[in-house]
């Protein structure tokens, strides 16, 4: 092992270098992130794939927190950062499109049957659909980041029958943008993930009110038109 230069201009040992990425290999993740080493250690990128996949498609799972714990582990030196990258983009685009398709194929029976439960009534679908199919377009892209909106999105706008290459086109941006958001938070933010994700989350919720009120405004300021 090739002896490294510290800050000061002095040579570290190569026996002191390896001791640091030795302890920096075995240091349990930090936070709420720790649940998921196990996992993580068992599984490697095929836990990232399965959470993700199953997650776009409209089954809640913890997907942003384990990609968060993948990019830490990787930070570990235990997985690599741009397969997690990868992957996480990957699985992410495939499950919208798993979504797309469930949309298209009867999801509003679904919605309508099940959606009550979270005020989701048959004109509130209607209204989404005509919304998505005119402007949905930065909302396909930014939606990810918004807990509960990133899991039914995509079959939202299956629904909606905005043309699948164009859906395709947005989600695969979306989904680069989220993974390689929270990847990068991960990997770079070592034990300070947490007060990281918690400002970013914040920064996603406060955007995501302001497009609602936007949204909001907009449906108001027709329906006073038509009346």
């Amino acid at each position: 092992m090739v002896p490294r230069v510290g800050r000061s201009g002095t040579v570290i040992p190569p026996s002191v270098v390896a001791a640091m990425v030795a302890a920096a290999s075995t240091k349990p993740l930090p936070g709420v992130f720790h649940q998921f080493e196990g996992t993580l250690k068992s599984w490697g990128y095929l836990a990232v794939a399965v959470a993700l996949l199953v997650e776009n498609f409209g089954i809640p799972l913890p997907g942003e927190a384990i990609l968060v714990a993948a990019a830490l582990y990787a930070g570990t030196g235990r997985l690599n950062i741009w397969l997690v990258f990868a992957v996480a983009t990957a699985v992410s685009v495939t499950g919208a499109c798993i979504g797309y398709w469930i949309g298209s194929r009867g999801g509003r029976r679904l919605l309508e049957r099940y959606g009550k439960a979270v005020r989701l009534t048959p004109d509130r679908i209607d209204r989404m659909e005509a919304f998505f199919e005119h402007r949905g377009g930065w909302l396909i892209v930014f939606g990810r980041y918004v807990e509960g909106v990133r899991q039914f999105l995509s079959i939202v706008v299956g629904m909606s029958e905005m043309p699948f290459r164009r859906f395709l086109f947005l989600t695969t941006i979306g989904a680069v943008l989220w993974c390689a958001t929270w990847s990068g938070i991960g990997y770079f933010a070592g034990d300070h993930v947490e007060a990281v994700s918690n400002y970013f989350t914040y920064f996603a919720i406060g955007a995501a009110v302001l497009a609602a009120g936007v949204v909001i405004y907009h449906l108001m300021r027709r329906r006073r038109r038509r009346s």
